[in-house]
């Protein structure tokens, strides 16, 4: 069988953390150090990288959840974008400084679809443009160890995330972490057995993010967990379980996002799913092998 990356299952929360990290690495490059604020202090090493993990999750030790709606489209190069579902999506990170004074998180995620644009949970799924009806898909990814420094994530030769630098941004009173990734493998769900659920011989992966946060708050060395807002989009190949095979095109998802301090802060609504449906995340402490996304669903659906 094709090797799978290790990326979890739609995973966009890790993917951007590990891309924006990686995108900080070469700031010293591409930010235009004229427009940054001197209070920002980023040509220190030690700065660049408390601001990344606390911004991104925390630079002390502490549990670090967010929270984020995802609403998916389909486009298929033709018309407008078409709505299929929503998700709710929930990431809980497990902070700490290192000894090498870089920060560490041991991060997992789970999310479940929902009617688009609802907090209703999917029990069963009528895609509009086949018109056939699929048993909705949920995930759980994690658990995956990041590491950030001052040069951004550290990661080994073989990464297979490989995003591409963009300029940190300070407007106002706001600092923005931008970043654009892309990478593709190929696909371990090949039309010619799969000819429902495969979105081809290739699996394409494109995702833009953005962290924002308080200027106030970025250079403010005692709080080490920084309340940001995260947004993103993600163009990616049909997932199996939306049950495009053949239909030219990819999911476009649009996402918004933020760190919470509580569960108790996120809608009661959405959460209540997520403990029906993903109880796991909910206890991890017995959350002992590592979970891949198209692994699982390979083992689950296909086999």
């Amino acid at each position: 069988m094709t090797n799978i990356p290790t990326i979890s299952r739609r995973n966009t929360f890790l993917f951007g953390l590990a891309a924006a990290s990686s995108s900080l690495a070469n700031s010293q490059i591409q930010a235009s150090h004229d427009s940054l604020p001197s209070s920002l202090n980023w040509e220190d090493p030690a700065e660049r990288a408390r601001i990344q993990a606390a911004v991104k999750g925390s630079s002390g030790n502490e549990k670090v959840y967010s929270f984020f709606r995802l609403h998916i489209y389909a486009y298929t190069h033709k018309g407008n974008l078409v709505p299929l579902v929503t998700m709710s999506n929930l990431n809980v990170g497990y902070w700490k400084p290192l000894e090498n004074g870089n920060y560490g998180a041991t991060i997992y995620e789970a999310g479940i679809y929902t009617k688009f644009d609802s907090h209703e949970v999917l029990e069963e799924f009528e895609n509009p443009i086949t018109k056939k009806k699929r048993k909705p898909w949920r995930f759980l990814g994690g658990p995956l160890s990041v590491e950030i420094g001052p040069d951004g994530i550290v990661t080994g030769a073989g990464a297979t995330l490989k995003p591409k630098p963009m300029q940190i941004q300070v407007f106002g009173d706001t600092v923005m972490l931008p970043t654009a990734s892309a990478f593709s493998f190929p696909n371990p769900i090949t039309p010619q057995a799969f000819p429902e659920e495969s979105s081809g011989d290739i699996i394409y992966w494109d995702s833009h993010y953005v962290f924002f946060a308080n200027l106030k708050d970025v250079v403010n060395k005692s709080i080490s967990n920084i309340q940001s807002n995260i947004q993103f989009q993600n163009l990616v190949s049909f997932h199996p379980w939306l049950g495009l095979g053949g239909v030219d095109g990819r999911s476009w998802g649009r996402a918004y996002g933020t760190k919470v301090n509580t569960l108790d802060q996120i809608p009661d609504k959405y959460l209540r799913g997520l403990e029906q449906q993903t109880p796991e995340i909910f206890d991890i402490e017995n959350w002992k092998e590592p979970v891949e996304d198209y692994k699982e669903y390979i083992q689950e659906r296909l086999l």
